[in-house]
């Protein structure tokens, strides 16, 4: 049975959004919310979320400097979370 996790990146950004894509192997249903700042631009940075897209993980933030990513404010991210099984800071 496939869980759904959602992984929340603020701040060790390069960590978090390997870790996401890391558990991947898992075959379970994989949510990212990079929040309160914009990622950094860093090659490791860019190759995991290029990653993430082509498995097309879900990439959510509430920083609209994150142009790429999805838009939700802060309380609709706090709604979203209520549907997920686990839920990993970072």
């Amino acid at each position: 049975m496939s869980r759904k996790i959602a992984v929340l990146v603020r701040d060790r950004q390069e960590e978090g959004l390997r870790m996401a894509v890391g558990i991947t192997l898992l075959d379970d249903i994989i949510d990212v919310y990079v929040l309160d700042r914009k990622v950094e631009d860093t090659e490791k940075n860019a190759l995991n979320i290029e990653t993430m897209r082509e498995m097309e993980m879900n990439l959510y933030t509430n920083c609209r400097e994150n142009e790429d990513m999805e838009y939700l404010t802060t309380e609709e991210i706090a709604g979203k979370l209520l549907g997920y099984d686990h839920i990993l800071p970072y």
